[in-house]
């Protein structure tokens, strides 16, 4: 056994950090972003760029799904913010555009996809549940993304449905969420209930647990195994203990 100790500072770091207008982006954030291999100069979070990746060939969709939108300076989210409430009012901006500073698009975690066509909505691309996209949608969770705001979450997300927008989270996190019909919003509670063990395909397992923050630094007692650790931008953090092969 071993004993990590957590800064309070680390609550606001990791990738299940939840961004939303009740908990918004951490001023010290700062992702290391690459440009998605397409042409279309859209940028992502390094890890979470190679993991859409290949998840988008193992679908079957390199030459299909094209990336509309990922990851927004705060400048370029308060502009988007504007311009929909200049073009299509407040109402229809508040159900599908973050409010600056509280988007998840400022941390490169998340991805708007469109299916390829002539013309893509920025705002809403169409990706359908058929075809390519359905796929994609279907593996999307074995590659550490969740659908983000799926149909009857809204009064949890603040944010009408958007089959188009994916958010990494991780793995075996999103299998977690996607199985327990969670959103992002209600991981935490649920993890605070009981340790969760999870067997990822191939064999390899994995215990997650929640851990409150109560303090400057906070000591945990873990196995000697791989540890991850992700705050949540809320009470605590998340802790992923892999057990060896």
């Amino acid at each position: 056994m071993r004993t990590i100790i957590l800064n309070s500072s680390q609550v606001h770091q990791g990738p299940l950090l939840l961004i939303n207008s009740s908990h918004p982006l951490p001023e010290s954030y700062s992702p290391s972003l690459v440009c998605l291999p397409c042409g279309s100069g859209v940028l992502m979070e390094r890890h979470a760029a190679s993991l859409l990746q290949a998840c988008v060939q193992a679908a079957g969709g390199t030459r299909q799904i094209v990336p509309v939108s990922g990851y927004r300076s705060q400048a370029e989210q308060q502009s988007i913010w504007d311009e929909s409430i200049a073009s299509s009012g407040i109402s229809f901006t508040e159900k599908y555009v973050a409010l600056p500073g509280c988007s998840e698009h400022q941390t490169g975690l998340a991805i708007d996809l469109g299916h390829l066509s002539s013309h893509i909505d920025f705002i809403r691309p169409d990706f359908p549940d058929e075809g390519v996209c359905g796929v994609f949608r279907k593996l999307a969770s074995r590659y550490g993304f969740i659908e983000r705001y799926k149909e009857g979450k809204q009064n949890i997300t603040g944010i009408a449905p958007e089959p188009w927008h994916f958010r990494y989270v991780g793995i075996p996190h999103a299998r977690l969420i996607e199985e327990h019909s969670l959103a992002l919003e209600e991981y935490s509670d649920f993890l605070s209930q009981r340790p969760w063990r999870y067997a990822q395909e191939g064999g390899r397992r994995a215990m997650i647990f929640y851990v409150h923050c109560t303090e400057d630094k906070t000591a945990v007692t873990i196995p000697d195994c791989c540890c991850q650790v992700s705050g949540d931008n809320q009470h605590g953090f998340i802790i992923t203990l892999w057990e060896a092969e």
